[in-house]
């Protein structure tokens, strides 16, 4: 389960990029994650009381309810980062499931592997959503938990169909794109933390803190899309959840006093079935394999 690149996101590398074009987006991709650091970086920041934390705690625990109703079978977390979610089952579900944790960052799947060992067993594989290297119809259920932005995600939603069973479960979580909170957050927060960056290095003020945009290769994709993607590659979709509900936007939730509020807040008040989908930052796609 893996964080985004965002105002709720577990920290990253900031870098100002350079003038003449960035990194392709698999490169910008890997530097976030697949470097010694992001895995403890990830781990610290969910732990915190930042807004990323919440976020990420709340989306863990809507996966853990939607699980709850399901029977014991083979799992596979595409995109597992350090093992969260998977530790999270070993723990609370223990048995129930033979789990398979998969990630392009080899940092993030050592990681996982510590980091679940006094939990229980996961089988651990660096791969890429885009070319699952799992035969079809191998699990009863597949999760993909803040990756698919990272990904083709046409291509890595017909792979997770190709991966299960008939009748299988499939969860995918997306950022919210339409949602007040990033559009205020891609549209003019981070343009103009790149500003004063760029101000920065020009005028080598190096006695102020630095300033830079955040390497990303995000793309996304609203909740109607995405449900058409997963239609087209033998998903049917049976639950929409809108999560990670706030009405600030940047850089007001990174007040002090609106960050221990926020921690405060329990994870039931921040899911929408309803019109506060605008103000949540992300949502959950449930579906059954045709």
């Amino acid at each position: 389960m893996r964080s985004h690149q965002s105002g709720r996101s577990a920290p990253s590398s900031r870098v100002c990029l350079p003038p003449l074009g960035r990194p392709p987006r698999r490169e910008r991709v890997g530097a976030q994650y697949d470097t010694p650091h992001a895995p403890a970086d990830y781990v610290r920041a969910v732990a915190g009381s930042s807004p990323s934390s919440r976020s990420v705690r709340t989306r863990l625990q809507l996966v853990q309810d939607i699980l709850r109703g399901q029977p014991d079978g083979d799992l596979l977390d595409a995109g597992c980062g350090p093992g969260i979610l998977a530790r999270a089952l070993l723990r609370n579900r223990p048995g129930d499931f033979s789990i398979t944790v998969l990630d392009q960052s080899a940092a993030m799947i050592k990681y996982c592997v510590d980091n679940t060992r006094d939990a229980g067993t996961v089988h651990a594989t660096i791969g890429q959503l885009e070319a699952l290297p799992f035969a079809d119809v191998s699990f009863d259920v597949a999760l993909i938990m803040g990756a698919l932005e990272y990904a083709d995600a046409r291509t890595a939603v017909r792979e997770i169909s190709r991966v299960t069973r008939p009748g299988g479960l499939v969860v995918l979580t997306m950022l919210n794109p339409l949602s007040l909170y990033r559009l205020t957050e891609w549209c003019i927060y981070w343009p103009t933390i790149r500003i004063v960056g760029a101000v920065q290095e020009s005028l080598n003020l190096t006695g102020f803190q630095p300033h830079g945009a955040r390497i990303s290769g995000i793309r996304t994709f609203s909740a109607r899309k995405l449900k058409l993607l997963m239609k087209w590659a033998g998903l049917q979709p049976v639950q929409l959840i809108h999560y990670d509900v706030t009405p600030l936007v940047p850089p007001l939730d990174r007040l002090p006093a609106m960050v221990r509020k926020a921690a405060r807040t329990p994870h039931e008040r921040t899911v929408a079935r309803d019109w506060r989908r605008c103000m949540a930052t992300a949502y959950l796609v449930v579906a059954r394999r045709a």
